[in-house]
């Protein structure tokens, strides 16, 4: 609801912003023909003078701009997530509408809505009044000038965008990279390419800030940062023409009059406000309809550990009666069904599944024209016919889901790809999971069966080479604070094997606890979960470990950051119905004892999970005990090197 509308015309060189509690500051200035902003949190500098504006086809929008008039409005609603880190949201802000004008009289709305800790703006378009392109009903957008200029000593926690067609079979660009922390501005990419959203930055002793985009449907492009540049800061740069396998503009378009997507500004003293942010889906709205109650809940998963060979009939069974045993809701059956067990047999296996209480979700090749990948099924999704002919099967077989993979960038032809596969899906009652993909922007709340994306560098890195095994704990510990802060994420599966290896003997080990592993669960958000568990586990795994696995929920009412810091810990509670899950990751190699604040059980007691100490080399068991917290809601915690730690209480 928007309430208190007011109009100024005016002719100023300044408009001054605020949210409703008056600390986040934002400041348009007219200088020079250009418009720029400036924010600051609670009296100090966070963006330094950046650019706003755009150029399109028919007309620029970046230079001779006049603000002309300023609406200004206030927002105050509340709106319902099913599938993210809360379930009902209170929007309050302050809203600004600046109209400028270009010297041929072409008008311009920067639209700014500014919550305590969040800006998001965009820039919207009207018809040409006059002119050789009076009446004209569509732009093309060639560029934007938009820039986040952070002030000098800034560092970075970032992921390099990588060029198109690099990669396995020319997967990529997948935002598949590694965050690395601390990092000085100055220093460039990794690939020369910029940087994917979300993009985190710690302000010296000021704070934090956290930029990303949201509302990116098949109606724009996505884009990424550009490298930094000394005095003008991080750029919006577009899709790489040879993304999508050279196919589609770089360019977007749209109608007139249209808007483009939100850019988002998240800033705090403290990395609070980033993690429980939920600006992304405050500032968009649901594109359709629900065609039923989608059900959130937990899958088992043969392809991490036990690969495309586990792509059969009888493995596929043997997950079925894991999930079955463990109370899981579904089953992912991965690439190469198609032809390693085949259509009929799929109805058989689905079957199976269902008289279990299982319900299946299957791999999909999204088409195959943008990368070499020869996995299938391929070309069963990339049009609406072939779309409408498989998902009418999947829902005659009691399919629930699917997971596709192998998207092409981030150009706007991409992006109709994803909701279309989305919208297509919602007629067949399918929720859909994205691999090898693109960051989603806004889609749990525009998308009603969009459940999560992978967008990082998963657990399969983890199967894949002792490297990334090694570096899992720091990367875990650095998406609550940037990936995850943002959207759901996929990150692949709690991975209880000991070892990489189908007999849990052989290849490299896990390097993280048992505790990590089921903390992790609760720390990575999406609200169909990977169980990464396989059937030997059942018999190799203390029974409290099972049992606590089997409680696992993954659909919560309220999110609460209590302490960490980027890429070394990170402590999170989150609460679910009544009961609050507290969960708590060390990437550190050496024990940390934590003096935290647990308002949510002050003066009560918590299940608590935690690793016994054990010799190097060795993996530690769990150990159960109760934790009090004082009336004052203070506890304190320890959590061992690469181990977490877990509390459960109401």
């Amino acid at each position: 609801m928007i309430v208190g509308i007011s109009a100024l015309s005016m002719s100023a060189e300044n408009v001054l912003m605020a949210s409703p509690d008056g600390k986040l500051q934002v400041t348009v200035s007219e200088e020079n023909g250009k418009i720029g902003y400036t924010v600051d949190y609670d009296g100090k500098s966070m963006l330094q003078k950046s650019a706003l504006g755009l150029k399109t086809n028919i007309g620029n929008y970046e230079d001779n701009l006049t603000i002309k008039e300023v609406r200004t409005s206030h927002v105050d609603h509340t709106y319902t997530l099913t599938q993210s880190k809360a379930s009902q949201v209170h929007v309050v802000a302050n809203e600004w509408q600046i109209d400028c004008v270009n010297g041929d009289g072409l008008r311009m709305t920067i639209t700014f809505h500014i919550s305590n800790n969040d800006i998001a703006y965009r820039y919207t378009l009207s018809i040409p009044e006059r002119g050789r392109l009076r009446d004209k009903r569509s732009a093309v957008v060639t560029s934007e000038a938009t820039t986040f200029n952070l002030a000098d000593g800034t560092t970075t926690f970032l992921c390099p965008q990588i060029k198109p067609g690099t990669g396995w079979m020319g997967t990529k660009p997948s935002y598949e990279e590694e965050y690395k922390p601390d990092v000085p501005m100055t220093q460039k990419s990794a690939f020369g390419c910029g940087y994917t959203f979300p993009c985190l930055f710690k302000v010296g002793t000021a704070g934090w800030v956290l930029v990303s985009e949201t509302g990116v449907g098949g109606d724009y492009c996505a884009s990424h940062l550009s490298d930094y540049q000394q005095g003008k800061g991080y750029g919006i740069a577009s899709p790489d023409p040879n993304e999508n396998g050279g196919i589609g503009s770089v360019n977007a378009a749209i109608p007139l009059p249209g808007s483009t997507p939100w850019r988002t500004i998240t800033v705090g003293s403290s990395l609070k406000p980033i993690v429980e942010t939920t600006i992304p889906f405050d500032v968009v709205e649901p594109r359709y309809e629900p065609s039923q109650v989608y059900q959130p809940g937990r899958y088992t998963w043969s392809w991490l550990i036990w690969q495309d060979n586990s792509c059969n009939y009888d493995d596929q069974v043997q997950f079925v009666d894991l999930a079955a045993t463990m109370g899981y809701e579904y089953v992912l059956v991965d690439a190469l069904w198609d032809t390693q067990i085949g259509r009929e047999k799929m109805e058989q296996l689905s079957k199976y599944a269902q008289q279990k209480g299982v319900a299946l979700m299957l791999w999909y090749n999204s088409n195959g024209v943008a990368n070499d990948a020869p996995q299938g099924p391929k070309n069963c999704l990339n049009t609406s016919i072939a779309r409408n002919k498989e998902m009418a099967w999947m829902k005659r077989i009691g399919v629930k889901g699917i997971k596709v993979d192998f998207f092409g960038g981030d150009k706007q032809e991409t992006m109709r790809l994803y909701e279309d596969i989305l919208a297509d899906a919602n007629r067949y009652g399918i929720q859909v999971i994205f691999h090898g993909c693109t960051l989603p922007r806004g889609w749990e709340r525009m998308y009603p069966n969009y459940v999560a994306s992978e967008a990082v560098l998963a657990s399969e890195n983890v199967f894949f080479s002792d490297y990334h095994a090694k570096q899992e704990a720091k990367q875990l510990t650095m998406h609550p604070f940037s990936r995850n802060a943002v959207a759901a994420m996929d990150w692949g599966g709690t991975i209880m094997n000991k070892y990489l290896s189908r007999d849990n003997k052989s290849r490299h080990a896990r390097t993280t606890t048992d505790v990590f592993e089921i903390a992790a669960a609760i720390v990575n958000q999406t609200s169909i979960q990977c169980i990464a568990i396989y059937p030997n586990n059942l018999s190799e795994l203390p029974q409290s470990e099972l049992d606590l696995l089997k409680r696992i929920p993954t659909t919560w009412d309220e999110t609460v950051f209590i302490d960490g810091y980027p890429m070394q810990y990170v402590l999170l509670a989150r609460r679910h119905g009544n009961e609050w899950w507290i969960a708590g990751l060390n990437a550190g190699d050496a024990p940390l004892t934590l003096n935290v604040d647990l308002p949510m059980l002050a003066g009560k007691t918590a299940e608590c999970f935690t690793d016994k100490k054990a010799a190097p080399g060795e993996f530690p068991d769990m150990q159960a005990s109760v934790l009090k917290v004082n009336k004052k809601g203070k506890a304190k915690i320890t959590l061992q090197p690469n181990g977490g730690t877990l509390l459960i209480g109401q």
